[in-house]
């Protein structure tokens, strides 16, 4: 299972389907639907009005603030602050926001034409709004599972934060592979997710943390959005049931990014407080801080019961202040 399934760790948001940037300057499209207003400071959440009127069947997108950090790359996952509308006739809802739930990791193979033609060139620390029609978004047949249909326009708002290659793991010191009671980790060639191999013992009852790599870079506290990949093996079977490195020769992995604290499992929220930027650590979940006994995720191959081994690399933070 190469990509985490939302029922594991996070829930699936509305904008995990935005791609990396290309090379070309933007320019403003159509300024036909330029009677969509955004107002507000970076980073914080915008007002967004949309008019009581039907949208243009035209692409239209501009920068608003702009940033002086580097120009986003092609191919490469950006952290973003998101708000999403549905525009439809004349009325318009809110599909998503990001704002209070931790920035979002838009990952580089997926993406909306519209989004790509408004992000070119496009540098960090701005802040683009996009006026997507249905042929520069899913066209026609509309994505069911975020209530989206073929005649939807959605209207993104977008705070660009940072960066990242597909493939980033972690850089730190190593200090240990794990082993005697615990799972012993291999340490792969970058872009390659770790072995683990659980011992044939009893797993411990209580939530262990390893550091495996010992990065430089600052804590991790609760409500930072973390951007990390990760492999997870149940110790029963001694199987990985998912992982963010991908399998394929061909393909970028998948970074992975999440709010500590939010939604993620209770055994990420309570081992990784503390951990630095850089760092690769083992956590060996107990199912209370997992699942829990009457819990499991059968999709996954997860029992009631079952412990669960993650192996975690912390690529990067947004702190929540920020």
């Amino acid at each position: 299972m190469r990509r985490i399934a939302a029922t594991l760790l996070v829930p699936l948001v509305a904008c995990a389907a935005l791609a990396g940037c290309g090379s070309s300057s933007p320019t403003s499209a159509s300024n036909t639907n330029a009677a969509v207003k955004v107002t507000g400071t970076f980073n914080k959440t915008p007002d967004v009005v949309i008019p009581h009127a039907d949208p243009s069947s035209n692409l239209a997108y501009s920068t608003l603030i702009k940033g002086t950090g580097a120009k986003l790359i092609s191919g490469d996952d950006t952290l973003a602050n998101v708000t999403v509308y549905k525009w439809s006739g004349k009325t318009s809802s809110l599909l998503d926001s990001t704002y209070s739930t931790g920035a979002q990791l838009i990952p580089a193979d997926l993406g909306l034409p519209g989004l790509v033609t408004a992000l070119k060139n496009a540098t960090l620390g701005s802040r683009v709004v996009a006026v997507l029609p249905p042929k520069d978004a899913y066209g026609t047949t509309g994505n069911s599972q975020i209530g989206v249909t073929g005649s939807d326009t959605l209207v993104w708002v977008l705070d660009l934060l940072q960066q990242f290659s597909p493939d980033a793991a972690a850089t730190g010191q190593r200090v240990s592979q794990g082993g005697g009671k615990l799972p012993t980790v291999s340490y792969p060639l970058i872009g390659q997710a770790p072995t683990v191999t659980v011992p044939k013992n009893s797993p411990p009852s209580k939530l262990s943390v390893t550091t495996l790599l010992k990065g430089s870079g600052p804590k991790l506290t609760l409500g930072d959005t973390v951007v990390a990949q990760y492999v997870g093996v149940i110790w029963r079977t001694k199987k990985v049931f998912s992982e963010s490195w991908s399998t394929s020769a061909e393909a970028a992995s998948d970074l992975f990014s999440f709010q500590l604290g939010g939604e993620v499992l209770t055994g990420w929220n309570d081992g990784l407080p503390g951990v630095t930027v850089g760092s690769r650590v083992m956590l060996v979940i107990p199912p209370a801080l997992a699942y829990g006994p009457a819990g499991g995720e059968a999709s996954a191959g997860i029992k009631k019961n079952d412990t669960l081994v993650f192996v975690i690399d912390i690529v990067g933070v947004q702190p929540a202040s920020s």
